[in-house]
Parts: structure tokens; sequence; C-alpha cells
């Protein structure tokens, strides 16, 4: 499907279900069979001495630069990034991450990463690359004249996470990446809670658009996969390094994704409007003081998330009104149809708490507050099941923690 002169000029939802489907790699069935191969044969020595000079995806050379099924995926990632030359995927989310900065950043250089990052993300800054010596400056995003000071002459790149890990926070993604360029630095998105289908990142000024493909490409909890999207000159650069570091996806899990992608906007769709449903129940709760969601309005950010974004999805935070660790872990426990577990994006609710004081430096908690205070978070992941039961999950678990009012 993805071989139509006009395929570019599709609908997303549409090059979602027709992305990487090339006719010479699927044949006569709809998806691209998993080839598991780690040895790619030439016809001769002529064609041998060929393969080395052609470093490309659709080209044979040997398993560790990937084979239809791979290739399948990234071009499927690249149609749906507008903007995007090309795709390389990772073992992982953070591998992704890692590989980008192990592209952009050498010895000596400093990379500006948002305050209210993903936390391996923020251990790597503080941890490998700091082991290679390269210096990492926390920032405030929703402070533009702070980050700008921050600027160095060896400042290269600038990490961006929007909405903000845990706490949700929105930021002025066009601005920042604005700012980075101006500065002679590359900006980075992790865009895995909006994906390309609610944030085109590469059309709003950034240079490399991030995603944990573990979330809602994979969509069943089941593989564990990155991706990064950039234009040509950087994505050759991703791709060498990537390939410099060994790094290799199996096809078995990049099938798993391709199945995963096919899905990926009705799952969106269901799952941003079950999550919207729910943060305004909780916003009407004596229980709740705060409900951190990017699409509900009155929550922080959702003025520039109506203004840069065309959707979401079924993640987002509340912080309860007083009351003890204890009464939130309570919570917690009573709760049947949300499982407590790490990640989000399957089809399955989760839910875990969340202490964001611990991974932060700069940005108060809860967003808003002048000073970090004891309020006690919970992050939801709003999966598949019916909305109205979700509810009543919730409110029989409130029921069980014995709120007594706020904290005086």
């Amino acid at each position: 499907m993805s071989d139509l002169d006009n395929f570019d000029d599709l609908a997303p939802f549409t090059k979602l279900v027709g992305g990487g489907r090339r006719k010479e790699w699927t044949g006569a069935v709809v998806n691209p069979p998993v080839w598991r191969a780690s040895t790619h044969l030439y016809e001769n020595t002529a064609a041998l001495a060929e393969g080395p000079r052609r470093n490309e995806d659709g080209r044979f050379f040997y398993g560790r630069r990937g084979a239809p099924t791979q290739w399948a995926l990234c071009e499927a990632l690249t149609k749906i990034e507008p903007g995007a030359y090309g795709t390389v995927i990772y073992p992982s989310g953070v591998a992704a991450i890692a590989g980008v900065m192990l592209a952009l950043l050498r010895p000596g250089d400093v990379v500006l990463i948002t305050d209210n990052a993903y936390d391996p993300t923020r251990s790597m800054g503080t941890g490998m690359l700091a082991d290679f010596g390269i210096e990492t400056r926390f920032y405030d995003p929703l402070n533009i004249p702070a980050y700008e000071d921050l600027f160095c002459e060896r400042t290269r790149a600038v990490l961006i996470e929007a909405p903000g890990s845990l706490s949700m926070e929105v930021c002025d993604v066009p601005e920042l990446a604005r700012i980075a360029r101006a500065k002679g630095a590359v900006s980075v998105l992790d865009n895995t809670w909006a994906s390309p289908l609610g944030f085109a990142g590469l059309e709003k000024g950034v240079d490399v658009t991030v995603m944990a493909l573990t979330k809602h490409v994979g969509g069943h909890s089941d593989l564990m996969m990155g991706s990064a999207s950039a234009g040509e000159e950087l994505y050759e650069k991703l791709r060498k390094r990537a390939q410099d570091l060994g790094i290799v996806v199996s096809p078995d899990d990049a099938a798993l994704a391709l199945r995963g992608l096919r899905t990926l906007g009705v799952r969106l769709r269901q799952e941003a409007e079950s999550a919207l449903t729910i943060a305004r129940w909780l916003e009407a709760r004596p229980e709740v003081a705060q409900v951190l969601c990017p699409m509900l309005p009155g929550s922080p950010g959702h003025d520039i998330w109506t203004r840069d974004f065309t959707g979401g999805c079924g993640l987002f935070s509340f912080v309860f009104n007083g009351g003890t660790m204890a009464d939130r872990n309570r919570f917690i426990d009573a709760l049947n149809l949300f499982a407590i577990g790490y990640s989000w994006g399957g089809f399955e609710s989760l839910v875990v708490p969340i202490e964001p004081t611990r991974h932060r430096e700069i940005m108060p908690w809860p967003p808003g507050q002048h000073e970090a205070s004891d309020h006690y978070g919970v992050r939801l992941a709003v999966g598949l099941e019916d909305t109205d039961d979700l509810i009543a999950d919730l409110e029989q678990a409130l029921a069980a923690m014995k709120w007594t009012g706020a904290a005086t």
C-alpha cells in the first residue's frame, strides 16, 4: 500500500494502516513476514564488494542492519512523522535516548535536560554522560528566560519532554526548539505521550523526535523498543552511531510493533476520551486537590496544549487533597481494574504512586506551588476498559481510603 504515488498526501490514520507495506516486502500477504536472519547472501563477489558502499534500509547487507520486517517498521514510523527523512529503531525507549545523545555529544559538550524528564533520562545525564565528560544542566521548561541563560558556547543539545514526566506540565516546545537552534544546539523531544498523531514535533521546529515504542505503538505490553526520527543529516548521524554501537531490534519485536502501529490511532482516541472523562470526574471529588491532565480545561498547560497539540492519550496524574502516604497507598491497593505497574500505553489500565520531588532539582511539586509540599500524587494510565467500570473502581478505592478531609 505504501507504494501508492500519493501516499504522503493521505491522512494519518490511513498512513498507519499502509505504512511500510511495500510489495517487495509483503509479497502476496498483508503484513511483512518475519525475516529472521543474521546472514544475507550475495550472488557473487562483485555484489559482495558493493554491499558496504550502500548503507540504507531496503538493501541487504548483514542482519545487524535489518531486513524487510525492521525496514517496514522504520518506514511506517517515518511516514507518520511529518518532516522526517528516516527513523532508527532501538531495543528500548531509554536506548533510543542514549543512542541519540551519544550521536550528538562529545566530551566537553553541555546538554540541557528538562527538570521534569523521565527519571532514566535524568540518570543518564548525571551518570553515563558525565562519565563521558559531558556536562548536564537541568532547566525549568516553563521559565524561558532562565532556560536561555543556561546556554554557553559548549551547549550542543537540548532534551525536551512534553508533557513532563509524572507532573504533566506542558511547555512551549516550539519556542524552546527555536531558541536551541538560534544558539547552535540540536533539540530532541521525547514525544512518547502524544506521538506524531498528537504533536508533529519536527514540523513544530524540533530536530529529533524520540518515542518509547514500548508504550502506545506496541500497545499490548509485550515488547520493548524505541525510535528516533529526524531530517536527512541528523538521521544519517543517528543511524551511523547506532550501527557503531551494534544496536539492532529483533524482527519478531518489529513485527509486534507493526501490528500495534496499525491500531494506534483508534486506541489513542479511545484512551484519551476515557481519560478526559475520568479526569473530569476526579476534578469534582473532594479527596482530589488537583488533576494534572493537559487535555482538561483549567489544568496546568492546557492553553499551550490546545494551541500546539491535536491529540492526547490516557496518561495523567492527580494530587490528593491532604492525607498521608499511607492513605494514598491504601487507595492504590484497593483498586481492582487499575493494576499496579510501570509503563503505560497498553490496552490495560495501570496505576503507580508518584513523588516527583525525588526526581528533580528546580521545578516545584505540585505544579504551581512555590515550595515543594507533601501532597501525594497518583499516576493513572487509562486503558481500553469501559469508562464507567473504571470510575466505579476509583470510587470504591476512594471509599476504602477512608479520607477524612484536607490536612489543616
